[in-house]
């Protein structure tokens, strides 16, 4: 028998317990038992208690509780429909955001809008953070003493960076906004130093501008941005101090960002809060993401980050890391092909996910996509052959980009075809309720995967739900384990 797993990452529409089952046919599958729950259960929020961060500290190791983004206060009057009608729209926006700046890489003709600034400051560092679509947050402290507050986390971007006041244009966050002039361990970076050089084009446009202090810019795919002074500061993780990490202290943030203070970078590149402090954690660090309305208990443990040396356990499933010529942010991962049921999909093929060397097409693994996305030919080709082995299922109406879902109300047993991604170094075995997901209350479950018309993949959180996603710059490898959270 299968270990139990957690509901999935959208909503807890069913407790899911898993197990093989043989069958007569070649087909193999999962065994899935529907218990539907009613629709305030399904969508309900966490409570306060859960925003509570715990951690563990060592010289090599830190450990933080993580909540989901729907947890915040902005989002505690919406409707069950709404809050994931928003999330399915803050995905878009992700995936968007994130397929421009893999566009921008390569080169491509890709039309942008300019986000003003005072006199004309152009310099930008691109992010892959889409408007307001981080979907898992940490709490912890900034300064000194520390002001607490929200911070997005994000695998798709380099800059650390949070609203300051004063502000010229800012977002409304849940808590009180940073100011740097009641902290005694905040110092601006100077134009043209080594520091300010990292951020490519401030540096030079802020000596042009005649400005003593590094000027910095983070710009989205959709055309929001957040800009302000470039810094040092102390970030405090619930005792655990970590000085003299370089954010964007922003003073003009415009875009939806969904009430959390700022974000937090986690991508390969030299400004990611991972290589800052590669010497104390060894640019390693995991997340396990489980069911966005655990508080954590026993059998439903909090979602999770670690960093450092504990982060990485060596019985994980490793690939590794594939690197981009043209853009040093996201990880990407070699992905063979995917099997259902027990046999690999004839149409899909590493081809299909062949990272070229310009920079295009390639499978990035990403915390803020909540839907995989995958090459529309190589989708086409994984649903029909779900389909192929679901064909006693009940086939229900499209719902928004789930284009294939199934009718399992009044049912408590539902045999589903396996899923298994194979990786260079590995293959990695989805639970059902990676991949077979509810969407309402009556009994509608959709496949949570979707193509794309561009050459980039995505591997969303939806599918990493339940495993722990170890990242280990220094080795290059990212590593899949089951039931580690």
């Amino acid at each position: 028998m299968g270990q139990n797993v957690p509901n999935t990452v959208i909503f807890t529409a069913a407790v899911l317990f898993l197990s093989f089952s043989s069958v007569s046919s070649s087909f193999q599958y999962n065994t899935l038992v529907v218990n539907t729950l009613p629709s305030s259960q399904i969508f309900s929020s966490p409570e306060p208690e859960s925003l509570t961060s715990t951690v563990s500290d060592s010289t090599t190791s830190l450990t933080v509780h993580l909540s989901h983004v729907d947890a915040l206060s902005s989002f505690s009057d919406a409707s069950p429909s709404e809050l994931f009608n928003l999330r399915l729209r803050r995905d878009s926006l992700r995936v968007k955001s994130l397929t421009t700046l893999a566009a921008v890489s390569t080169g491509k003709n890709v039309t942008k809008r300019t986000p003003r600034s005072p006199g004309g400051f152009s310099g930008a560092v691109i992010s892959g953070l889409s408007q307001g679509s981080g979907e898992y947050f940490m709490r912890l402290g900034v300064g000194t003493p520390a002001t607490n507050v929200y911070m997005v986390l994000d695998t798709g971007s380099d800059v650390v960076w949070l609203q300051c006041s004063p502000c010229k244009v800012c977002y409304n966050q849940s808590d009180p906004m940073f100011n740097p002039a009641k902290s005694t361990t905040f110092a601006t970076v100077p134009c043209g130093s080594p520091l300010c050089r990292k951020l490519d084009e401030s540096s030079s446009e802020c000596v042009n501008r005649g400005s003593k202090t590094c000027l910095y810019q983070v710009s989205y795919g959709d055309g929001s941005f957040t800009m302000g002074d470039f810094s040092t500061e102390t970030l405090t993780f619930h005792g655990a101090r970590v000085d003299h990490v370089a954010l964007g202290c922003g003073h003009d943030n415009e875009g939806l960002f969904v009430g959390a203070a700022g974000l937090l970078g986690l991508g390969r590149g030299g400004l990611s809060f991972p290589s800052q402090t590669k010497n104390r954690y060894n640019a390693k660090f995991s997340y396990c993401l489980v069911d966005r309305t655990s508080s954590g208990s026993a059998s439903k443990p909090p979602s999770t980050i670690v960093f450092g040396n504990d982060a990485v356990q060596e019985t994980s499933v490793f690939t590794t890391l594939l690197t981009n010529p043209k853009l040093d942010t996201f990880y990407y991962l070699q992905l063979l092909g995917i099997s259902v049921g027990g046999s690999r999909v004839p149409g899909v093929s590493e081809s299909q996910f062949k990272l070229d060397p310009t920079g295009d097409g390639g499978v990035i693994i990403d915390s803020g996509t909540s839907v995989t996305r995958l090459t529309r030919p190589a989708y086409v080709a994984f649903r029909d052959a779900f389909l192929l082995g679901a064909t006693r299922l009940k086939r229900a109406p499209s719902y928004s980009l789930f284009d294939t879902c199934f009718d399992l109300s009044g049912m408590t047993t539902v045999k589903v075809p396996t899923v298994v991604f194979h990786f260079s170094g590995g293959d990695v075995s989805l639970p059902a309720s990676n991949y077979l997901i509810p969407v309402n209350s009556q009994g509608r479950f959709c496949f949570a995967f979707a193509g794309t018309m561009g050459n980039l993949s995505i591997i969303g959180n939806i599918q990493q739900q339940g495993f722990r996603v170890a990242y280990d710059l220094v080795g290059s490898r990212v590593g899949f384990m089951s039931g580690a959270c």
